[in-house]
């Protein structure tokens, strides 16, 4: 089964920390724009200290709209017990039924970040397949046993069963991200891809041994933009934004970071479209949260029209 196509809009920080009347209303345009979803970010403490919770985040915003859709782009969820995991999705999966999408990432870009949480930053990968293993057992509503390298125990159980069950995607460009996407999850989350390296993930995954075969199979992309009719103006806008998160230069992200016109990020997201993408998580970096917003909207329009 092919998944149709869904872009979606970061629920930025200053969204995510304004005051409730104005979060409802950056809700509201997001759902009225046509936009298909929002993403949260997920970091403990990331180099300075940043970071959110992207869970209880899912949580706010889809109390705040039913109609809103929900993507983890991407959980650190080797950071985390999985039992307890297990129960806050299902929990989720109550409260907003197939609403949520769960991008499960390791993380590594800031290796503190892991090792303050008690976690040795060489395991990170090892410690993510257990835990994937953990939460597909625990999201049939079934008892669990399970004698892992990192987690032991038994009848474990978490009811209700997820009704539906909440799509996973794994994040990440590595060879073992890949073969984990295929083992573990629904799809794949690329990031800093080429299109024609995108395809051969696509394909490289249907062809895993190991496949899941879980449906409905999706496989995204997620990216950072920078929206303004100047093209300086939104390359020195995109180039900022990920120099300040990253702490790495512009140029290692550059040839895979579009900026411009909607219609010129559009153009440049769409043979990833024909590689077999079906999910955008579009991070804007425009003039203002709504100018963002329009401009995903825009693209979206881009992508889903008739060529």
């Amino acid at each position: 089964m092919t998944a149709d196509l869904m872009v979606g809009t970061l629920a930025s920080a200053g969204m995510l920390r304004s005051k409730h009347a104005e979060r409802r209303a950056l809700v509201d345009a997001i759902v009225s724009s046509g936009i298909d979803h929002v993403f949260v970010a997920d970091h403990v403490s990331f180099h300075v200290g940043a970071g959110m919770d992207g869970l209880i985040n899912a949580a706010t915003l889809t109390a705040i709209d039913p109609r809103l859709k929900v993507c983890v782009g991407v959980y650190l969820l080797a950071l985390r017990n999985p039992v307890t995991v297990a129960r806050q999705l299902a929990t989720l999966a109550e409260a907003a039924p197939g609403q949520l999408l769960l991008g499960v990432g390791v993380g590594g870009e800031d290796r503190n970040e892991i090792a303050m949480c008690g976690v040795d930053p060489a395991t990170r990968g090892r410690r993510t397949n257990e835990c994937l293993e953990i939460l597909r057992g625990l999201s049939t509503g079934r008892p669990m046993d399970f004698d892992g390298e990192f987690f032991q125990f038994e009848r474990a159980w978490i009811e209700p069963a997820q009704d539906p069950p909440i799509p996973i995607l794994v994040g990440g460009r590595s060879s073992a991200a890949v073969a984990r996407a295929a083992r573990f999850a629904n799809g794949w989350l690329g990031v800093w891809c080429s299109p024609k390296r995108y395809q051969s993930v696509v394909a490289e995954i249907a062809a895993h041994p190991g496949r899941s075969a879980l449906e409905p199979a999706r496989h995204g992309l997620q990216i950072w933009v920078g929206i303004d009719d100047d093209p300086k103006r939104a390359r020195q806008r995109l180039a900022t934004g990920m120099e300040n998160f990253y702490k790495t230069p512009f140029a290692a992200f550059e040839k895979y970071s579009p900026f411009g016109t909607p219609a010129d990020v559009a153009e440049f997201l769409r043979p990833y479209r024909e590689a077999g993408c079906t999910l955008f998580n579009v991070m804007p970096l425009a003039g203002s949260e709504a100018e963002g917003i329009a401009a995903v909207a825009e693209i979206r329009r881009h992508l889903t029209e008739a060529r």
